[in-house]
């Protein structure tokens, strides 16, 4: 991944995750997801979301007002 990624959003949730993750594309940020779950017990890892550092505050923003 480039410079300049910072970590915006963290659940074990996929579906959680693919919300977020569409939400912050619709006010057109980009976004990266990372899934780190384990692939037979999808139950243990995370799931993280990453975007571009200038657009934490506005993604903070859109996730608080989601209520996610």
């Amino acid at each position: 991944m480039e410079k300049n990624w910072i970590k915006i959003y963290t659940t074990s949730l996929l579906t959680t995750a693919n919300l977020v993750m569409t939400l912050l594309q619709e006010h057109e940020i980009e976004v990266v997801q990372l899934n780190k779950q384990d692939s037979s017990y999808l139950r243990f890892g995370e799931i993280e979301l990453y975007i571009h550092e200038q657009h934490f505050k506005e993604a903070i923003e859109i996730i608080i007002k989601s209520g996610l």
